[in-house]
């Protein structure tokens, strides 16, 4: 089944990124699908069965977002209010002492994750109505911060540590592709629409990204993902 492939496909990734080592400026290194795994695989679990027509795709995980739920764009809301999903969620080993993991007792808000979902909820009403023909995941799975706790993005490794990283990531992305057989892959932003064109040999579009430091998503990020998805022709 497309679940149990995906699921394994997971457990794969999860421990094959665990031996890698990073320099600094990271000092600490969050890996989600380890300590907060049971909120992931319900995630999986719930919504990975059977082919999807659009698969999204973003870079990896948010200090607020994957990084509390252990699902792709986490905002505590979505996850627990739209997707259902109430499991118990650990802490890495290394934590931050500015980022602590306290899952989805967690206040701090995934503005990225209250725009993605938000706006699928408002299209499609129900998860599942979204679930039927969508998916949505993470190319890189782990989380870096700096010693401030400032969070620093896998494109912005060495190129050493990016080149190990990121071929354990292709290999995962090009086995959830074989898993879904979609037809459209929407990169969420740049660095996720140019790693996928690498990768998939899928048609590949990119959306704007939901990001509040992204000045442009500021300013009806909605509309404009709307539009541009309409334009594709990936959205009637």
């Amino acid at each position: 089944m497309p679940r149990d492939s995906l699921l394994a496909a997971a457990a794969r990734l999860r421990k094959a990124v665990e031996p890698l080592g990073f320099a600094k400026p990271v000092t600490h290194v969050y890996n989600p699908l380890v300590y907060a795994w049971s909120a992931h695989e319900s995630y999986l679990r719930r919504f990975g069965a059977g082919r999807r027509r659009i698969l999204f795709l973003g870079m990896n995980p948010g200090p607020f977002g994957m990084a509390q739920t252990g699902v792709p764009f986490g905002q505590v809301t979505a996850v627990r209010d739209w997707l259902r999903i109430d499991a118990a969620i650990g802490k890495p080993p290394n934590e931050h002492p500015k980022r602590r993991v306290t899952g989805l007792a967690c206040s701090r808000n995934e503005i990225s994750g209250e725009r993605l979902w938000g706006l699928f909820a408002r299209r499609f009403g129900q998860a599942e109505d979204f679930f039927r023909e969508h998916f949505v995941m993470n190319y890189c799975p782990l989380v870096f911060l700096e010693s401030s706790g400032r969070n620093r993005t896998p494109d912005k490794l060495p190129a050493a540590e990016r080149a190990a990283l990121f071929a354990l990531c292709d290999e995962h992305l090009r086995a959830v592709v074989r898993i879904l057989r979609p037809d459209w892959l929407v990169g969420i932003g740049r660095f996720a629409s140019r790693q996928a064109e690498a990768v998939t040999g899928l048609r590949v579009v990119r959306i704007l990204h939901p990001s509040p430091a992204n000045p442009a998503a500021n300013v009806d990020w909605a509309g404009t993902v709307m539009a541009q998805l309409r334009g594709y022709g990936v959205w009637p």
